[in-house]
């Protein structure tokens, strides 16, 4: 039996999900709420993701509670990876089956010099496609390279199509920053409920 999307906000299901991912190498877990107002917890043991995610957060209006125990003492690539497939778990498990979200999300965001377009399809089939110019290999001691390795992990797991483009920058902080926050809008857009079409899915398909 189909459930019906109430047109009453406050009759709609909760979009809560909680994972745990344990393996040799890190041990995560993540609750989110899809419809919360930015609050929770990051505690990922890499301060800048930690930075990165509070981003998602705060501009994406998500409730989201991170605690990552990780091998950092080897580096960061294990614990910002695992993280980025938790988070990507816990959002395909909170949107279910999918009616009535927007499903497309589109954001630009500008921090000082820069300037990133991110761009978000729930589609059910992930692929992340990158265009950023980093004009240095860290910001601190955090390796750029794990960027990538953070947005691979998402949507492979998430189950999501996202582009990310930095059109403009020459501060790699700030090249990462405003794409956080433009994924972060873009995200909000693509999962929030479409008043018009609550209890229909985005697809010609009828599948996402």
């Amino acid at each position: 039996m189909t459930t019906e999307i109430s047109s009453n906000p406050a009759n709609r299901p909760n979009r809560i999900a909680s994972v745990e991912r344990n393996t040799a190498e890190t041990q995560v877990s993540v609750t989110v709420n899809l419809d919360g107002t930015g609050q929770g917890t990051i505690d990922t043991g890499v301060p800048f993701l930690d930075h990165m995610l509070d981003q998602i957060k705060r501009h994406g209006l998500f409730d989201l509670d991170v605690k990552c125990n990780g091998d950092t003492y080897i580096d960061d690539h294990h614990s910002v990876e695992d993280t980025g497939i938790t988070i990507g778990q816990a959002f395909a498990k909170a949107l279910g089956d999918k009616k009535g979200i927007r499903r497309y999300g589109h954001f630009y965001a500008p921090l000082d010099e820069s300037l990133t377009r991110a761009v978000v399809d729930i589609s059910g089939r992930p692929g992340l496609h990158m265009d950023i110019p980093f004009t240095r290999s860290h910001v601190g001691t955090f390796d750029v390279d794990l960027f990538s390795e953070f947005f691979f992990g998402f949507v492979n797991h998430a189950w999501m199509t996202v582009h990310l483009d930095n059109l403009k920058g020459k501060n790699s902080h700030h090249q990462i920053e405003c794409t956080f926050k433009a994924f972060a809008r873009a995200l909000r857009m693509a999962c929030e409920y479409d008043e018009r079409a609550l209890n229909t899915l985005p697809s010609t398909k009828e599948a996402l």
